[in-house]
């Protein structure tokens, strides 16, 4: 999640359409359609070859059906060009199950592991998991920067046993261009072709990245340390994946046109190909619209790869900060929301008094202090505030120019208002609460608190007013390029990140888990201007991007990290150790911050909290789940056979098993129309601890909740032993905030905790309103 992006992560409105929105007579375009591979006639050896008979039978009419893709793991079927009577016709043939038309993505990205504790003297994770080797990440995205340090295979073994990818060659890509740590790369982009969607020219055929993302989220994950990386020498230090000796794998599906393209055709044939090239973890930084699970492809291509064991994560989007915004909810999907970390950078202002004034600022250019005037509207609060046309240029021109007084909503305007007039740079007073991407500071520009701001209007006054007595006018001076550490409170939760709980399956808390995206330093492609100033182009090697789109691959480098550690632990029992170990405390120790408002989040917000890889790799115990689980899920949620069959890739499913409780490590409940509910979940706990072990339970819970867990203790055998239990949730008439848009009840914590033991199992209980 770029440059130009609202909240940074390439958060782009692309070419979305409606996945039930039916083909205009006659007009061609991509579907996918799942078969019933057991109806393969006899004289077929391959699928591909029956797909394609059925495809040539079909009327030809203006066109014939161009075979795209053949599915193996996601599903059993094809991708096609088809127009509406050939879709009619497919529909008539024996072994059809369903078709769905193509649906277009949009994308939601290193202080970062040390935040995460990474970075412990020798202890921790990090060497447990011998810091990820042996494990293969595999990334959806815009493809990968072979050439960038962050993927040098300096001191790396063999390629793990078993690995069946491939480097592809391509435009600018050569197949060696891949080596031990970038082990694999390859490019689909047949459906955004058959479209008839404009590529940029730009942009390569290959797996080559033009645009950015898929080189900095890749790296995020699994990038190689690098020492002396910054971003015009902000972030100054090593920048290191999380996991920095996993491998990585490379499936570009997404390309540079007028905006960002991605085909859901493309983006299912790339996570097939990944299964089947033999990834333990997926990292996905994109998004569908929500539909039912049947129609959408990471949904779909997600369930495959759960079931093959791999671990799936996922950017929750970046349409935050109401409820219901929440993308990538299915339950087997491991959603992942942004964070900041405790990082800031700043420029300071030192004043012609000798006061020095600490702002934040990611203003590109080191140029050397440079004194001149201060303006400062004073006694007009239009020009105080730098309204549109306030500024004269006789007045601004060659001067710092103070902006005062309006809501942070104004930067940009302010910003404009000042660099049109001339003004050499422009101090604003801001609530901070807006969050601007560094490709947004196109002048010089420091922010400033409005206390600060007050502070420095004073001494502008006071010194205007000596200068018309004979004294000197105001004067300042910016030095910018400072990186501060240890900022409170951190983490707080983004803006722009996505609220749940999600719309498909609301009683899913939903994101499962917060982490780092906020200002991440991670690789990015050195051809291509990151920004301009002025006529000024500018080109970096490392880059600073914000979105839940660089939240995701952190959680796919923690996973990778656990996967080696516990190579036995299911996709479901790895999110499990994340979330029921995550923390909702920050630095300042009070509860996580939700932005823009700055009031204590909830679940709704968080998740369970925020990542925690050290205390996430000993859990104690974990909520598993398997595929029969979820295909119970569904079954209750009244998806047909048919659905079930697509989502699954199984036929005939059984629903004798019917259930919406499934065995998650957190508890929802969505309110009636009185704005109360009763429910009673039962769940079932796992010891993947070594030795025997005794929990007792304890519970948090707010005025209007009553929670009763029975029993109240549990006893474990050693590892692999599990105990069930049940915990009822009553919910009183809760009041709804006046913000039509904030959906979160009350909420609270069911702690399971160790008898003279360390381990602490805590799950939220969250109550939330209907839509």
């Amino acid at each position: 999640m770029f440059p130009a992006a609202p909240f940074g992560a390439i958060s782009l409105l692309l070419l979305a359409c409606a996945a039930a929105a039916a083909a205009a007579d006659g007009e061609r375009r991509p579907y996918i359609v799942r078969m019933d591979a057991e109806k393969m006639p006899a004289p077929f050896v391959e699928h591909e070859g029956w797909y394609r008979s059925v495809l040539s039978s079909l009327p030809s009419g203006a066109a014939p059906p161009v075979h795209l893709y053949t599915y193996t793991h996601v599903m059993h079927g094809f991708s096609a060009v088809l127009n509406s009577r050939q879709l009619e016709e497919l529909k008539g043939v024996d072994g059809h199950v369903a078709a769905f038309p193509e649906t277009y993505g949009r994308l939601h990205t290193t202080h970062t592991p040390a935040f995460l504790g990474l970075v412990s003297g020798g202890s921790g994770v990090w060497p447990a998991s011998k810091y990820g080797d042996g494990v293969i990440i595999g990334i959806v995205d815009t493809g990968v920067w072979p050439e960038s340090e962050s993927f040098s295979d300096a001191g790396m073994g063999p390629v793990p046993a078993g690995w069946k990818g491939a480097c592809e060659a391509g435009q600018a890509f050569r197949a060696s261009a891949c080596n031990r740590k970038l082990i694999g790369a390859r490019s689909f982009s047949k459906g955004l072709k058959q479209r008839g969607i404009t590529v940029s020219p730009d942009d390569y055929d290959s797996p080559r990245d033009y645009y950015g993302h898929g080189s900095h989220t890749s790296s995020t994950a699994a990038g190689a340390a690098v020492g002396g990386a910054s971003y015009f020498g902000y972030a100054n230090g090593t920048a290191t994946g999380i996991a920095p000796k996993a491998r990585v794998a490379m499936y570009k599906a997404v390309f540079s046109g007028d905006t960002l393209e991605s085909a859901s055709t493309d983006v299912l044939a790339a996570m097939d190909q990944a299964i089947a090239d033999g990834v333990h973890v997926m990292s996905l930084s994109l998004g569908f619209p929500e539909t039912s699970y049947d129609t959408n492809v990471i949904a779909i291509g997600a369930f495959a790869a759960m079931r093959k064991g791999i671990f799936v994560a996922c950017s929750a989007g970046n349409d935050g900060s109401d409820g219901y915004t929440i993308m990538n909810g299915a339950p087997w999907i491991t959603t992942v929301g942004a964070a900041s970390i405790d990082r800031d950078f700043t420029a300071t202002v030192t004043l012609g008094s000798g006061a020095a004034v600490q702002g934040k600022s990611v203003y590109p250019l080191s140029t050397p202090t440079v004194s001149a005037s201060l303006y400062y509207g004073h006694g007009n609060r239009s020009k105080q505030r730098c309204e549109y046309s306030s500024l004269r240029s006789k007045d601004v021109r060659g001067k710092y120019v103070l902006c005062t007084g309006g809501p942070s909503t104004e930067i940009e305007q302010q910003m404009d208002e000042v660099q049109s007039n001339g003004g050499l740079g422009a101090i604003i007073a801001s609530d901070m609460k807006e969050f601007l991407q560094p490709t947004e500071y196109t002048m010089p520009l420091v922010l400033v608190t409005q206390p600060d701001g007050a502070a420095i209007a004073k001494y502008a006054t006071t010194a205007a007013g000596s200068a018309r007595a004979g004294g000197g006018a105001p004067r300042a001076s910016i030095r910018f390029g400072g990186t501060a550490l240890g900022v409170k409170p951190a983490p707080t939760v983004s803006y722009f990140s996505a609220r749940g709980p999600g719309l498909i399956s609301p009683t899913i808390l939903k994101p499962d888990i917060v982490a780092p995206g906020v200002d991440i330093l991670a690789a990015w492609v050195p051809n291509k201007e990151i920004m301009e100033l002025g006529r000024q182009k500018l080109y970096t090697k490392y880059a600073l991007v914000s979105g839940t789109s660089m939240s995701s691959p952190h959680a796919a480098g923690v996973a990778a990290l656990l996967r080696s550690v516990h190579p036995d632990w299911s996709p479901a029992a790895i999110r499990s150790a994340m979330m029921t170990t995550a923390y909702v405390k920050d630095s300042a120790s009070n509860v996580i911050v939700s932005m823009p408002s700055g009031s204590p989040g909830t679940p709704l917000d968080f998740g369970s909290g925020h990542v925690s890889p050290n205390e996430a790799v000993d859990p104690g115990l974990v909520y598993d789940a398997a595929a029969d689980d979820y295909v119970d899920l569904l079954c209750a949620l009244r998806y047909s056979g048919s659905q079930i069959s697509t989502i699954t890739g199984r036929p005939n499913p059984s629903c004798a098993g019917a259930n919406l409780d499934l065995n998650y490590p957190s508890f929802t409940i969505i309110l009636n129309r009185t704005n109360s509910a009763t429910h009673t979940f039962k769940r079932v706990l796992t010891n993947v601890a070594a030795a025997p072990a005794k929990y007792s339970v304890s519970v948090t819970a707010p005025a209007g909740m009553k929670v009763t867990v029975s029993p109240t203790a549990l006893s474990f055998g050693g590892k692999g032993s599990k105990q069930p239990f049940t915990v009822t949730v009553q919910v009183s008439k809760v009041k709804r905030n006046s913000n039509d848009y904030n959906y979160a009840g009350n909420y609270g914590f069911l702690s399971w905790n160790e008898v003279g033991g360390k381990h602490v199992v805590r799950s939220p209980i969250v109550s939330a309103f209907a839509q």
